[in-house]
């Protein structure tokens, strides 16, 4: 995708209505692909399970093409890259199509890079001081990582006495038994789940079972929010 292009998507895009999207939705799949092949049956299966949105993480070789894929194919669907690590893969997941960018811990730099380019960016937290530089560039949500183990709904509550008006995207340790006590929080934006579309599924050709498992979310977190 060329750069005017890309500042095209982003000026259209607004930063609020992103993260507003990924709010609504409520919970977000977290999706690791291994054979570029796998995207477009992924997203097939997604849109058809009532949750159009993949966070694709760049912990394989085929993540860009794969955002580049899904972006193809589903232009509707909200396309974000996940476990970004530096500015080149920030860069490479926006020429790409990525629509939304998350980093596991808070890099200065990736998130720098995004606010000067109108990019949503959720970086990584879990202590306060990662809060407060998060507030500092007045971004209203981060991700909460690993949630489970930096202490779950009880530290995300002990950070919102803290940062009342802060949004988070928990993830890390959370799966369909789990998510809804998540969602019920009035300060959790949305959970990001790798069970929503596990790699051993993908690998077996069973889009059907992760159709089966989106529609699912879609339930927990309607009712969990009702």
């Amino acid at each position: 995708m060329d750069p005017g292009t890309v500042a095209r998507r982003h000026s259209v895009d607004a930063v609020s209505d992103v993260l507003a999207a990924l709010a609504a939705l409520g919970v977000v799949p977290v999706v690791v692909i291994d054979d570029v092949g796998h995207a477009e049956p992924l997203g097939a299966a997604l849109v058809a399970g009532g949750l159009p949105c993949a966070e694709v993480t760049f912990r394989t070789s085929a993540a860009t093409a794969a955002i580049a894929r899904l972006v193809e194919r589903f232009p509707t669907m909200l396309v974000g890259a996940g476990t970004v690590l530096s500015v080149d893969q920030a860069e490479a997941a926006v020429a790409a199509g990525s629509r939304f960018v998350v980093s596991p811990g808070f890099d200065d730099a990736v998130v720098d890079w995004c606010l000067r380019r109108g990019v949503p960016v959720v970086p990584g937290v879990t202590t306060a001081t990662e809060v407060i530089r998060a507030s500092n560039r007045k971004l209203g949500l981060v991700k909460f990582f690993p949630a489970e183990l930096a202490g779950g709904p009880a530290a995300l509550q002990a950070l919102h006495s803290v940062f009342p008006t802060m949004k988070f995207m928990a993830t890390g340790g959370i799966d369909a038994a789990n998510v809804a006590g998540y969602l019920r929080l009035p300060m959790v934006a949305a959970c990001g789940g790798s069970w929503l579309a596990p790699r051993a599924l993908m690998a077996a050709g069973d889009f059907a079972a992760i159709e089966r498992l989106a529609a699912e979310a879609v339930s927990i977190a309607r009712d969990a929010r009702t």
